[in-house]
């Protein structure tokens, strides 16, 4: 396997706490995962007080999804291909832009569905952009020794803008129906600020010369996409990734629809809820010392048996309380795995990869995140509260096998000349 490619920033390393660069990048992106959550929010709420009609929502919501998917392959050969911070600073600014002339346009009374459309059109486009630069960039910023702490902090960071994201979408669209897409529009601003003062080293291997880019963009997708299938150890951690995603989207959808049909109230409902986020906020705050304390192997099997084992003891429970402390522990043990993960996918993949790689997980986060809210739906249908946790339960063990058995994850020591 391709041996790590050597850190811009690895000589001069500092505390990360130091790291004025990170912490930049880090409010940047903070403030693109809060808009996007307040969008998610309030564009359903918007929509329907415009139109009334469920399936224009469905529409936006195809729009969104669809652009996010397509983009993302692509987005990562652009990263590979082209500056990254420039890539950042033109996806948040095209948002701030969008949300705008959103804003504007409702609190004139001219607010209309296609608008609506259009703006979660740039809004899809631009996450599945930034997103491969951004983690592709990450290790340009961060020394290898402090990239587990910092994507443990990017995962504490997506928690922390859904819990703020959604709380104060719902609070301003409930003061005025523009106000939430002007906030948003006044957050990217900030963003695309921050964003213009990062510090991003030179690339350690150059792009490729501009006038072959155009030519050989479909054969170099092609080509990170085969060199992703010919490791094992990143395939090997995809795939685990991809069913962890696909596991908890399902588990968290099942249990808050179980929780309703049984009569739990709204306002506990949102309590357990909370305690999840909550779960994955802490666990992202201790994983960076957990993944340099564990074998690759533990961090990432030892997650999904735990998970595992966790999973079927929310079906015997009624209580609140107690279900909202199962839920969170489940939610505080993801972020181990999640940061194992993504810290060797990186290390062990050269820069000059790093966009197609992030852009093709994004797509695939994505399909598992989008997929997993809908097997939850369809096992709760099918087989009820019990047996659809049971499912889920068994949906973790299935990579709780695979990590426990292979030879590949075995022989891996986390070293990234592996």
């Amino acid at each position: 396997m391709s041996g790590l490619v050597t850190n811009a920033v690895e000589g001069a390393a500092r505390p990360l706490s130091r790291n004025r660069d990170f912490h930049l990048l880090w409010a940047g992106q903070t403030g693109s995962e809060l808009s996007s959550q307040m969008f998610v929010l309030t564009y359903p709420l918007l929509v329907m007080s415009l139109s009334g009609s469920p399936l224009a929502v469905s529409l936006v919501g195809f729009v969104l999804a669809a652009a996010q998917m397509t983009a993302g392959l692509p987005a990562g050969v652009l990263a590979d291909r082209w500056d990254r911070k420039r890539i950042l600073v033109l996806g948040s600014g095209a948002r701030a832009i969008a949300f705008a002339t959103l804003g504007v346009a409702v609190w004139l009374g001219f607010g209309s569905i296609w608008h609506v459309v259009l703006v979660a059109l740039v809004e899809g486009i631009a996450l599945a952009a930034v997103f491969p630069a951004e983690e592709a960039a990450l290790p340009q910023v961060v020394p290898a020794g402090q990239l587990p702490d910092a994507i443990a902090l990017n995962a504490a960071r997506g928690s922390i803008g859904q819990v703020g994201g959604n709380g104060l979408g719902g609070l301003l669209f409930g003061i005025a129906r523009a106000l939430p897409f002007l906030g948003n529009a006044l957050v990217q601003a900030l963003s695309f600020l921050a964003l213009l003062f990062v510090r991003i080293p030179a690339r350690t291997a150059p792009a490729r010369p501009r006038e072959h880019t155009v030519g050989r963009f479909w054969p170099d997708l092609a080509a990170g996409l085969r060199w992703i299938g010919r490791q094992p150890v990143i395939r090997l951690i995809t795939t685990c990734a991809v069913l962890l995603n696909l596991a908890f989207g399902a588990l968290y959808i099942v249990f808050i629809l179980l929780a309703q049909q049984r009569g739990v109230p709204a306002g506990q409902i949102g309590l357990m809820s909370a305690m999840f986020g909550g779960g994955g906020v802490l666990g992202a705050l201790v994983s960076g010392r957990l993944h340099r304390a564990l074998h690759p192997r533990v961090s990432i099997a030892g997650v999904f048996w735990a998970a595992t084992a966790l999973t079927p003891l929310l079906a015997f429970t009624t209580n609140v309380f107690l279900g909202g402390l199962l839920l969170g522990t489940v939610a505080f043990l993801a972020p181990l795995a999640n940061t194992t993960i993504v810290t060797y996918q990186l290390l062990l993949t050269p820069d000059e990869l790093r966009g197609r790689l992030s852009g093709a997980m994004g797509v695939f986060d994505g399909v598992g995140g989008a997929l997993g809210p809908a097997l939850g739906g369809l096992l709760l249908e099918f087989a009820g509260g019990r047996g659809a946790l049971f499912c889920c339960a068994a949906l973790l063990l299935a990579p709780a096998l695979l990590t426990a058995f292979s030879p590949t994850l075995r022989r891996f020591s986390g070293a990234a000349t592996e």
